[in-house]
């Protein structure tokens, strides 16, 4: 288990080292958050549908910690490439342990930023209802993060390249984010369009903090909670499978 806890306690050194990355990563939530929560926010509300500003903060937060937790599967690309990943898998220890030590180091880091954004979002007028709301709230963070984290690590396991993995994680990261209904409600959409919502896991997640902070689900707490923590446990698995394999 010292294994697990080494390689969580090296990236929460890491984040915490580099202050441009803390700062660089809350440049597009905040974009996000100003852009849409005050450029749409009289449209939303002449729909009838309230404080679009308070609507939109669990989507930005959850978009905070995608962006965190998929890309913390680059620092198994990075590792490899200097050297410190074949340190870590000569060591006498299980993979499953060092790639659960990874997925909850980017985990961690991933819910730290969700718990920054949700911090700024008060200077913008969004208010938690209750303290029993934001411990709610900090367990779909949590899910929304190991998911993401495994999916990033998962890929990362298969491909030597940097570029290739940037290249990848852009090409899911604006998908995943704008069809999981964090910036529009999910009730009347199109057929299509709901089918899509609700194959991504993103959706689930985004439903959960809007739920917690707003008490607005859509899905239902218990259906959030199970489909994220089944998706989180199989990327997991797989994760593992696939970092077993990596040759260094």
């Amino acid at each position: 288990m010292s294994i697990i806890y080494i390689l969580w306690l090296r990236q929460l050194k890491r984040y915490f080292r580099s202050r441009s990355r803390i700062i660089g990563a809350l440049g597009q939530p905040l974009l996000f958050l100003l852009a849409l929560g005050f450029g749409l926010g009289s449209v939303f509300q002449k729909a009838g549908e309230g404080n679009y500003t308070v609507f939109l903060v669990p989507g930005i937060i959850a978009m905070s910690i995608l962006f965190t937790a998929l890309f913390s599967g680059i620092e198994i690309i990075w590792d490899r490439r200097f050297g410190f990943l074949k340190e870590t898998l000569v060591a006498p220890v299980s993979r499953l342990h060092i790639m659960i030590g990874r997925t909850l180091g980017g985990t961690t880091v991933a819910v730290i930023q969700g718990l920054i954004v949700l911090g700024v979002s008060y200077f913008v007028g969004f208010r938690l209802e209750s303290f029993g709301s934001f411990l709610l709230a900090l367990l779909f963070m949590f899910l929304i993060s190991l998911l993401f984290a495994s999916l990033g690590g998962a890929i990362a396991s298969v491909l030597d390249d940097m570029q290739g993995f940037q290249l990848i994680m852009n090409f899911l990261v604006m998908p995943l984010f704008f069809l999981s209904g964090a910036i529009f409600p999910m009730q009347d959409l199109p057929k299509f369009l709901t089918v899509i919502v609700r194959a991504n896991p993103l959706s689930y997640g985004v439903d959960g903090l809007r739920g917690a902070l707003v008490n607005g689900y859509h899905f239902g707490l218990g259906m959030d909670i199970i489909v994220l923590a089944l998706v989180s446990a199989g990327l997991l698995a797989l994760g593992s499978y696939l970092f077993s394999k990596v040759q260094v």
